[in-house]
């Protein structure tokens, strides 16, 4: 399908790795090699990928179990296509693909609440984690240290 002069796979087969790689770290979601990428978009029940020309401009993934709950994660937008839409996109199309679950949850990056908020998520009370880097996930605002 195309929108807007953008082309949309759900295929991880049509996406070359290395390109998505590099998508990362462009966006920047950090660096996350290509056979990781392989491995957490692979297990994910959806997935989005969006080209624009040959270029891929756009991924995200949600893990879900296909009635209670779906997790949205790794939403990644090349630098020069932010700022148009294309992010909200993939999170609108992630949701409808996660359509019928009694909770779709996220995590979002300090800053970025009020993106998300327009997009119809709110805030959770009772939202907890346990962090691979638990220091590094308080110093850049993602966990609150316990007091």
């Amino acid at each position: 399908m195309t929108l807007e002069n953008h082309t949309w796979s759900h295929r991880l087969d049509e996406v070359d790795l290395e390109e998505l790689s590099r998508l990362y770290l462009l966006a920047p979601l950090g660096d996350k090699p290509p056979e990781v990428l392989a491995t957490v978009f692979g297990n994910s029940r959806y997935t989005c990928f969006v080209h624009a020309g040959d270029v891929l401009v756009g991924a995200g993934r949600a893990l879900a179990d296909g009635v209670d709950c779906a997790y949205i994660a790794d939403v990644a937008v090349h630098p020069e296509h932010q700022g148009r839409g294309l992010g909200s996109d993939i999170v609108r199309r992630l949701l409808e693909l996660a359509d019928g679950h009694k909770k779709i949850i996220l995590y979002a990056a300090p800053g970025t609440e009020d993106f998300y908020r327009r997009l119809g998520f709110l805030h959770m009370n009772t939202a907890m984690a346990v962090w691979s880097d638990p220091r590094r996930a308080v110093d850049t605002g993602l966990l609150r240290p316990e007091e």
